[in-house]
């Protein structure tokens, strides 16, 4: 039995099933995305998502979906569903299904009177093209069955309509047709695994909707063009195989190549494989280049995720060297894009370069062999250096170490929503989490000078971080509340209870005493912590705002006023455990239970952007996010440490 087997009672039940959708990536920057029923949801689905160098890298859905039909006795049985105006459904293929299995890849089961027939789709590795596989698993009558490909030829942001401008010619290829309905975009290759008919029905099938944009209050219709459809004979037991991509197949190898591409995945049998099959499809190879995506459908490579996501990704591949590479790369684009000037660290990012040595030191953690003081430690003290020579009125180092960061209408930290064009979480000032930071880089720096021998190096940062970790207590203790103040500013010191205080007590090097940390982590698991993960903002405080719904605005307002994530329950965890040590496993054990309830909700087997902050915590935003499975991954990485000591 599968890890994540659906029957025929939610499937073929629209309120669950549209909610629940399927993602898998080839590793190198494309996907392929639908409903867990195939009846996409969102714009961004499809089933060949690729990115497009000649477009500026940005994504393009090209097949958007393949509809298969069954055809006994001339009668013909659509297996596929498109939404259409007034919640029309048409074709109502889901009728049909009996089983949906998600292990390896999914697989999906249909019966039409005696007829059973299972699909299932996959991408090859790094490359683009989508491998959709047909099997007749029982027949008692001859059998036919069609493929229709429905092309879309847009960017993943943008929706497409029917126009003049398309060339809806094809020309023939081996086993198949070759379509490029646009200039500049690459031609899509639709080809079989056994000798196929075209026959050429060229239509464009017009308002088909979008749930999911439409409830975000965005456009949601659009057309899409049908040049015909793919028709041959099945017999009982046999498998077909239709590639979609932008080169030609060598077609007598489709099936042989789909059994290899499906043994290189890891089987989806427990919730820490379906976390790593997850991780991995944050991956993106071009060439010899590899990056790391922040989530998808519609982020691309964010600094920060990457320097969070990082270890906990990395944490149980046999393989590290793409995440080793992806290190290297960050710690380049420190020097070049943070060092160079103080424009990006007054553009929302004042606290990135911190995070390296975080990152840097949870890495070294996994990886025995890594020489942090070879490799990294010139960086590290050149940002260091960096913040130790701010001067500006909008941004210094004050006389007692601690920093400082104000400008006007720009959040500056990780809570960078913006609406109406401002910011919606204000910090300026002394924000907690970026003087946490401070503290914990500068220990860490001077910690491995000094194991390395450079005891002259060590002391200057040595003596900084213990004047921080003095005026942090004095600047930040909030003493009425027992917890820290979120930023403070002047005479203005925010009370309001949120997360940020949460990484002075998780970090290595912490500036407060055991006794602070404690009670940190008690306000934080009273006030914040829930089963997805923790609350940006206390349920208690006036600006709460427990539901992320809406249109673009509403949304981005409740972004970080009390919407749950996941990433930052791994830092409870380990100021947690790190307190309670043994005697804390079995809580932190029952906070996997709401993740691993969660992979079966949203996108199955992945974690969501972020929650609802109110019960009962449902998913929002992006479906999978990079910090988010790794968060869940450091959380099981600390259980191990704990049950071991």
């Amino acid at each position: 039995m599968a890890y994540y087997e659906l029957d025929k009672a939610r499937l073929v039940n629209l309120e669950y099933s549209l909610y629940r959708e399927i993602l898998r990536t080839n590793r190198a920057g494309s996907y392929c995305s639908t409903t867990i029923i195939g009846c996409n949801t969102r714009k961004y689905h499809g089933l060949l998502v690729c990115p497009l160098e000649q477009f500026g890298g940005e994504h393009h859905v090209l097949l958007s979906a393949l509809d298969i039909s069954i055809v006994q006795h001339d009668q013909v049985f659509n297996l596929g569903i498109h939404k259409y105006r007034g919640s029309h459904y048409d074709p109502k293929g889901h009728r049909y299904l009996t089983r949906l299995e998600v292990d390896d890849i999914p697989k999906r089961y249909y019966r039409v009177g005696g007829v059973v027939l299972s699909t299932e789709m996959l991408l090859a590795q790094e490359e683009e093209q989508l491998l959709y596989k047909v099997t007749l698993e029982e027949a008692h009558s001859e059998t036919m069955i069609r493929f229709k490909p429905f092309l879309a030829f847009r960017n993943v942001h943008e929706l497409t309509y029917r126009n003049m401008m398309a060339n809806t010619r094809y020309r023939q290829v081996e086993k198949g047709i070759a379509l490029q309905l646009y200039e500049g975009f690459p031609a899509l290759y639709l080809q079989s695994s056994k000798d196929i008919e075209f026959i050429p029905v060229p239509d464009w099938y017009l308002g088909i909707e979008y749930l999911k944009e439409q409830n975000r209050g965005f456009p949601y219709q659009e057309d899409l063009f049908v040049p015909g459809y793919f028709e041959t004979g099945i017999k009982t037991g046999e498998s077909i195989v239709m590639a979609a991509g932008t080169s030609e197949a060598k077609t007598g190898g489709l099936k042989a190549k789909f059994t290899r591409e499906k043994k290189k995945r890891i089987p989806r049998d427990s919730m820490i494989n379906n976390l790593l099959n997850s991780g991995q499809q944050f991956l993106m190879k071009r060439g010899s280049v590899t990056r790391l995506i922040a989530g998808y459908h519609w982020y691309g490579e964010r600094h920060r995720d990457t320097l969070l996501a990082l270890p906990g990704l990395a944490a149980y591949q046999e393989d590290r060297s793409a995440y080793r590479s992806i290190l290297d790369y960050i710690s380049g684009e420190i020097e070049k894009k943070y060092l160079s000037s103080n424009k990006s660290l007054l553009n929302r990012d004042i606290d990135v370069p911190l995070w390296f040595f975080w990152t840097v030191k949870e890495f070294a953690s996994i990886c025995n062999d890594l020489d942090v003081w070879k490799k990294y430690g010139q960086v590290m003290k050149a940002i260091l250096d960096h913040y130790r020579s701010l001067n500006e009125p909008t941004m210094r180092m004050d006389d007692s170490g601690l920093l400082y960061a104000k400008k006007e209408g720009v959040p500056l930290t990780w809570m960078e929503a913006m609406a109406e064009g401002k910011p919606v979480t204000w910090r300026p000032g002394y924000t907690v989490e970026l003087n946490a930071l401070w503290y914990n880089a500068l220990m860490y720096f001077a910690t491995l000078a000094a194991d390395s021998g450079q005891e002259k190096i060590a002391e200057p940062y040595l003596q900084l971080a213990q004047n921080v970790k003095e005026a942090f207590g004095h600047v930040f203790w909030n003493a009425g509340d027992e917890c820290l103040y979120d930023y403070v500013d002047g005479d203005e010191k925010d009370a309001s209870i949120r997360p940020n205080q949460i990484f002075a007590a998780a970090f290595p090097f912490s500036p407060l005493s055991i006794e602070e940390r404690k009670a940190i982590v008690d306000v934080v698991k009273k006030e914040l912590l829930t089963p997805r993960g923790l609350r940006t903002l206390s349920p208690q405080d006036p600006k709460y705002k427990g539901v992320f719904e809406g249109d673009q605005t509403q949304r981005d307002k409740a972004l970080h006023q009390g919407t749950v994530f996941p990433w930052l329950a791994a830092f409870f965890a380990d100021a947690y455990l790190d307190i309670h040590k043994q005697g804390g496993l079995s809580f932190v054990k029952s906070m996997l239970d709401g993740f691993e309830e969660e992979m079966g909700n949203h996108c199955i087997g992945t974690i969501s952007e972020c929650f609802n902050g109110n019960p009962p915590h449902e998913g929002k935003g992006a479906v999978s996010m990079a910090w988010n499975v790794a968060g869940v991954l450091h959380i099981i990485k600390l259980i191990e440490k704990y049950s071991n000591v």
